[in-house]
């Protein structure tokens, strides 16, 4: 339940780890340590706070802390023997649905990371494609202890940041949130393109799967923005616009088959609460794009 910060800074310290308790994976002593430190004039301040808590702690007790955290992937998340919270991170990405020789990467993976590190590989799925995971996961097993032990503590903030967010509302909310969106202007007529079929595809491997379809307006925009109210995915998308059914109802002669009919914008996202604005402008036989805002 969202509780606002005003109750939190004025509420018992049994009350504020009951609502804020299980913001770190099986760490309630980190909400304990913030209501000490009470009361906060924004919710990025608390998360502040929060965090700092978990980097004043000893060494060993941080350790402890990091291992607490489920492998991804793993057997315990596969039985549902995880947090809530983990559990429904984790099935964001679909790694509740891997295959058998999905699961045996993230198993190898998992294993040679805990073995090099003495903890599970921590990062924030929402905030990644399934692809980007295991490139993370690739490139981290490259650091050293001390860079990773830094890396696994800033997907914590990240994870706590999103997690806080859905929990605490207030002044000085963190940014969590990104947003995909596009427009189609119509070159050849000099004005946006209204009805145009949209397509955003999300890649995994050499495969595209569908995530979302729009119609533009009559500004040429979709009514919503393709992804938003959630942090952008890293990895890698493909926009598909239907302009020849655009051009054929404007009676526009463009061969047959015409010239253009489906155009695909390949494009890869790196800042998970970025704007990504990928607008298309076309004419019957060209078109071109950039990023937008």
């Amino acid at each position: 339940m969202m509780q606002s910060l005003d109750d939190l800074n004025r509420a018992a310290p049994g009350d504020f780890l009951s609502a804020l308790g299980d913001t770190f994976e099986l760490a309630p002593w980190v909400a304990e340590a913030a209501a000490a430190k009470r009361p906060f004039a924004t919710v990025t301040a608390l998360h502040e706070a929060m965090m700092g808590a978990v980097r004043a702690v000893p060494r060993d007790r941080q350790l402890d802390f990091l291992r607490g955290h489920p492998d991804l992937a793993g057997k315990a998340a596969r039985a549902g023997a995880v947090t809530e919270d983990s559990r429904h991170e984790q099935a964001s990405v679909g790694l509740d649905t891997l295959t058998e020789e999905e699961f045996a990467r993230f198993h190898r993976l998992n294993d040679a990371y805990k073995a090099q590190f003495g903890f599970p590989f921590i990062v924030c799925v929402r905030r990644h494609t399934r692809d980007s995971i295991l490139n993370q996961f690739e490139r981290r097993l490259r650091h050293d202890a001390a860079t990773e032990s830094a890396a696994a503590l800033q997907e914590i903030s990240f994870i706590t940041r999103l997690r806080l967010a859905s929990k605490v509302s207030g002044e000085g909310m963190p940014q969590v949130n990104g947003r995909l969106s596009t427009h189609v202007l119509d070159t050849h007529a000099g004005r946006p393109a209204v009805g145009v079929a949209v397509e955003l595809y999300e890649f995994a491997g050499d495969r595209a799967h569908r995530i979302a379809t729009a119609t533009t307006n009559a500004d040429g925009r979709t009514d919503a923005p393709l992804i938003g109210g959630r942090p952008l995915p890293t990895g890698r998308y493909e926009l598909r616009f239907a302009v020849g059914d655009h051009f054929r109802s404007r009676g526009i002669e463009q061969g047959d088959p015409p010239f253009l009919d489906i155009v695909p914008l390949r494009f890869s996202i790196a800042e998970p609460e970025g704007h990504y604005h990928v607008p298309l402008l076309c004419t019957p036989w060209s078109y071109s794009t950039y990023r937008g805002s």
